[in-house]
């Protein structure tokens, strides 16, 4: 791995507010840092935030179903992590200037009802943990800084995420068919794209245990509280200013919100 010196220039140009951010000033090369270094850029923006008084509240899987791996070009899931000051209810309004050429995505949302501290080999032994769901609506600065788009530049960016809309939460019932839940994305009352959890590696619990297992690997299991946004089975969707957003999950609910210039 990289010595932490070295990805200094990374770790202050995306951990920088975006309308601070000048590629030509601050030239990158991402084809230098190893997938490695760039969840390790993720990691040291993440702690001087929380330095600053932020809260991690969870984690994003991204690049899960086909369409938005063929959107990127890649071909394995990333992470990323969220944040307590990002988190916003339905039914409220955003302001679409906060956002570098805003796009959004419906998400099945998962709390998490207990530690995750051992290697999870069925996906079975996750309903138990999972202490509700909820719709949601995820927020991206939709934008590469540095031709060509890179899977480093997608993680050190904390996956181009922004922000997470989250609607009302539910127990899951008994049996919940997580596979056969449908998600759908409006923009103004007009549905924008839909697609089934089944899109989602297979299923959003199977990404959950992705997950799990992966930051377990990495000595940071899951833990009660934490948030999770499986991936979505469907590609980004572009926002405008005064454009109303409105996800539904099958079974579960809605959730909206507007963008508005504030």
């Amino acid at each position: 791995m990289r010595a932490e010196m070295d990805l200094n220039a990374y770790v202050g140009f995306f951990g920088s507010d975006h309308v601070a951010r000048d590629p030509l000033a601050t030239p990158l090369n991402m084809d230098r840092i190893s997938i490695e270094d760039a969840y390790l850029v993720q990691e040291l923006i993440a702690a001087k935030r929380v330095a600053g008084g932020e809260a991690v509240t969870g984690y994003k899987v991204g690049c899960t179903s086909r369409a938005i791996r063929e959107q990127f070009g890649l071909s394995e899931p990333i992470y990323a992590r969220l944040f307590a000051s990002e988190i916003h209810d339905s039914g409220g309004s955003l302001n679409w200037g906060d956002y570098h050429q805003p796009a959004v995505e419906p998400e099945f949302v998962m709390g998490l009802g207990r530690d995750l501290v051992e290697e999870i080999e069925d996906e079975d032994e996750l309903r138990g943990a999972v202490d509700f769901v909820a719709p949601g609506i995820e927020l991206h600065h939709y934008h590469f800084w540095f031709a060509p788009p890179t899977i480093q530049e997608l993680i050190a960016s904390n996956g181009i995420h922004a922000g997470l809309v989250v609607g009302p939460r539910q127990r899951p019932k008994p049996g919940l068919g997580w596979n056969r839940l449908e998600v759908s994305l409006r923009r103004n009352d007009v549905c924008e794209a839909s697609g089934l959890g089944e899109e989602i590696m297979g299923g959003p619990l199977t990404s959950l245990r992705w997950l799990a297992n992966r930051r377990l690997r990495e000595g940071v299991p899951l833990k009660t509280g934490d948030m999770v946004i499986p991936g979505s089975p469907v590609e980004l969707i572009r926002v405008e200013s005064g454009d109303r957003i409105e996800a539904r999950l099958d079974q579960i609910g809605a959730v909206s919100a507007r963008f508005v210039e504030l």
